[in-house]
Formats: structure tokens, sequence, C-alpha cells
């Protein structure tokens, strides 16, 4: 291991325990990125029907933007003295994002993406939080990728209440 010469900051000795505790965090943001790419592949290619369009034109484009968020995940955590982990280490747990029953239940795919992005929205609150006195690096990208998905929250919101409007939902 090499000899760290820092004696201030996340990266110095004396805060190691932090610094480990923020890459646990990390990985658990970084394995639901990941999760949530696999069902937004999914979820952009099984919907049929007119209507799904708009839908699977929106997963697509969220599909680059939660891969590139589980890179700066990675990233950091390489960083912070972490090591990224392994797909052995992977366990899936979102439910409400698998495909649905019938691949027309467009409604079910957009409560879905809600439930995944308001999860994240609540996991990355904490570890701002958690990074807000003493890792302003971790804290400043944890800030941007939450600002992306209240915007991919707010977006499927917009979708919810149009089919909710016409009586869909």
């Amino acid at each position: 291991m090499a000899v760290r010469t820092d004696t201030h900051g996340i990266l110095s000795q004396a805060r190691s325990e932090q610094r480990e505790q923020i890459v646990e965090m990390l990985k658990k943001a970084y394995w639901m990125e990941i999760e949530t790419v696999m069902s937004y592949v999914a979820n952009s290619v099984n919907p049929d029907g007119v209507r799904a369009q708009e839908i699977i034109e929106s997963l697509r484009e969220d599909i680059q933007e939660e891969l590139g968020h589980a890179q700066q995940f990675a990233t950091r955590i390489k960083e912070l003295y972490g090591v990224v982990p392994g797909s052995l280490e992977f366990s899936a747990e979102q439910t409400y994002l698998q495909p649905p029953d019938h691949q027309t239940d467009i409604v079910h795919v957009i409560k879905g993406v809600i439930e995944a992005e308001s999860g994240a929205i609540d996991f990355y609150n904490q570890i701002i939080e958690a990074t807000d006195d003493g890792d302003p690096v971790t804290n400043d990208m944890v800030i941007a990728i939450l600002r992306d998905e209240e915007g991919h929250r707010r977006l499927f919101e917009g979708f919810l209440r149009e089919y909710e409007a016409e009586g869909r939902a």
C-alpha cells in the first residue's frame, strides 16, 4: 500500500473510518444505478403500443445517464481507496422495476421509474448529509447526480399525471 502523506481531508489516515463509511454508501449507490440500468434496458425494449414510444425514448436516454452515474460512483470509490465491487457482489432489490405482465402496461413502467428515482433521491440525500462535513468532493458529485434524479422523477410524474387525466392509471 502506498504511503499517504496527507494530514487533512477525507483521504487522511485519521479519517479512515468516515471514509470507509462513505465508500460503503457509494457502493450501494453504484449498485442502485447498475440495477436501474438493467431494468431500464428491459423496460425500454419490452413495451408495446404507440403510447409507449415516448416512455421508451425517455428510458433509452436515461440509461446512458444512469450508467454515467454508476461510473462516477465507481471512480469516487477508487479515489477514496475503496475497491469497486464485481458482479458476484450484486443483489437485485428493485422489484417495482420488473417488466409488467402485459407489455402494454405502460403505467406499471412509469410507476416503477418514479419509485426507483424516489429511492435514489432519498439515498443520495443521505450521502449528501454524510459527506457535508468532511468530503466536499463526494458531496458536490452526489448533489449533481441528485439533480439528474430529481429531473427524471419529475418527467415521469408528468407522464403519470397525463395517464391519470385520461383515466388510464
